[in-house]
């Protein structure tokens, strides 16, 4: 098999071409489709054609700077190296010159490529870290823990079960990519600072009046712009307590909410959450005897069990957050997805012990990461004078293409349309589930997760994290019952994400390992 070098001897072939593929290429050639020969020609002769795959997960600039992230950290392309000019690198490999550009500004974000005006782009530095790296295409790690990246990233091409994002067609796609153009046209003077401390001004105030009508009253200056969810929950736990503090959760409860408690050194307590809400009678002994500093609760659509509280449970809630004075952390990410008239703390307690965050990721897209704080106007100071020590502002850029996504027209609609497609998406799931022999841990009143599993105990052998290990092998990601509790699970059971757990490679891998 040949390979192909420039004249300074630089990158090989990324694709290699045998004899017997000649006719091929000659017909591709005949209908336009990019060959060597065509990269041999002018300014980009030598450069080899990357292995770009149109039908691959991931889109052509992700392929495109990994592939060439790879060949700067394989030495393939040395610092100074000059790269294709944007028209002869998209001939060459038959992708539109938006593209390129697109690739090549990302390259250059990274620190890998630089610009010259008039002279084109060159490679900028050799050692590349390994945050950096491109991951193996279908790479699929061994062992699952709550935070394994690919729980996250989208970068594996494992079936996402277990994963917390939704696939992107089930999103309003046009509307946020255009979006997302419209915030890139941000005006010039405002690349001079850093973006207001609070947040984008005008995400704010129409936030502000949204809430007012829908949930309670409530200021712009109230509200504080975050990075999603979890990094409101930091500059809470930041703001709120010291080493050693009790903060009350969920149990089960969001996973990675227990990780941060404990990073910040305090002692996670769980009050047990099922069917029917919060054990309200463990709450009020914890509460009595732990002196907790806090509570984290999701009012509406729990995560994992999808389940709401009563009216009746909110008003005991904040009853006993008053009677033993501590905070309630209010995670309202799904207020979305719920129909009007869900009990609300914060508008209960209208901000006085109810500390409300919210999201745009589970109705937009998760790449967003633009999370807020609704709180008093004693303790907002305080916050976001902590925001700014942490790092100083959020991206106003993403807050620009929120703010265009949630005040565009079709915003209500679309999110209307993700609400059916979940309730379609659950019915399917819980349906596959039953099939493969699980029952539901809790019945769900909406969102995205269903979770169920076995009425049998675990073993060493058998249980929901070794499980979870055989799934990844065999090409699944699952959220085991381990990632959510802090207390041993009775049963062996898992999150499931309704867009992705209604197919039969799902239900025939349990139905192979099922352990009773």
């Amino acid at each position: 098999m040949a390979q192909i070098h420039n004249q300074q001897n630089l990158p090989t072939v990324l694709v290699t071409k045998t004899i017997q593929f000649y006719a091929e290429y000659q017909a591709m050639d005949e209908l336009g489709v990019p060959t060597e020969q065509d990269c041999g020609k002018g300014e980009a002769a030598g450069w080899p054609l990357l292995s770009i795959e149109r039908a691959r997960k991931g889109g052509l600039v992700d392929q495109i700077v990994a592939a060439i992230t790879g060949m700067v950290a394989r030495r393939e392309l040395c610092v100074g190296t000059k790269m294709p000019s944007v028209r002869q690198f998209a001939k060459c490999n038959g992708v539109s010159t938006f593209t390129v550009v697109e690739s090549y500004d990302r390259l250059v974000t990274l620190g890998l490529l630089s610009s010259r005006r008039g002279s084109g782009y060159f490679v900028a530095r050799q050692d590349v870290p390994a945050t950096l790296l491109p991951l193996p295409q279908h790479a699929i790690p061994s062992v699952i823990d709550a935070l394994t990246p690919d729980l996250y990233s989208g970068a594996s091409d494992a079936l996402p079960v277990g994963a917390g994002w939704l696939p992107p067609d089930w999103y309003g796609e046009d509307t946020i990519l255009d979006a997302v153009r419209h915030a890139m046209r941000i005006p010039a003077n405002r690349l001079r600072g850093y973006g207001h401390p609070l947040g984008f001004p005008s995400l704010r105030q129409h936030m502000a009046s949204v809430l007012s009508d829908e949930l309670y009253p409530v200021e712009a200056e109230q509200i504080l712009l975050t990075h999603g969810a979890t990094h409101a929950f930091d500059l809470i736990l930041r703001t709120l307590t010291k080493p050693g503090d009790t903060v009350l959760v969920e149990d089960p409860g969001y996973s990675n909410l227990l990780s941060l408690i404990r990073h910040h050194g305090c002692v996670p307590v769980g009050i047990p959450r099922g069917e029917n809400g919060l054990d309200m009678e463990a709450l009020a002994e914890q509460a009595r005897t732990a002196q907790p500093k806090l509570m984290f609760v999701n009012t509406v659509l729990q995560n994992p069990l999808g389940t709401s509280l009563t009216h009746a449970q909110a008003h005991r809630l904040l009853a006993l957050a008053e009677q033993f004075d501590f905070w309630l952390v209010e995670d309202d990410i799904y207020r979305e997805l719920t129909p009007r008239g869900e009990a609300s703390l914060a508008a209960m307690d209208g901000l006085r012990r109810v500390i409300r965050v919210g999201s745009f990721s589970k109705t937009l897209s998760p790449v967003l990461r633009v999370g807020s704080i609704s709180a008093s106007n004693s303790l907002l100071p305080e916050l976001l004078r902590v925001k700014m020590l942490a790092g100083l502002t959020t991206s106003e850029i993403n807050e620009r293409a929120v703010f265009h996504a949630i005040t565009a027209r079709p915003y209500r609609r679309m999110v209307d349309k993700l609400a059916s497609q979940l309730e379609a998406g659950r019915a399917r799931t819980m349906d596959n589930l039953a099939a493969a022999g699980l029952a539901p841990v809790a019945t769900p009143r909406g969102g995205m997760f269903v979770s169920a599993g076995w009425n049998c105990p675990p073993t060493p052998e058998h249980n929901g994290k070794a499980i979870a290990d055989l799934a990844l092998k065999s090409g699944i990601l699952l959220s085991p019952n381990e990632f959510f509790m802090l207390r041993p699970s009775p049963t062996i059971w898992f999150r499931f994400n309704a867009a992705y757990s209604d197919g039969p490679q799902l239900r025939q891998f349990l139905q192979s390992v099922r352990p009773c």
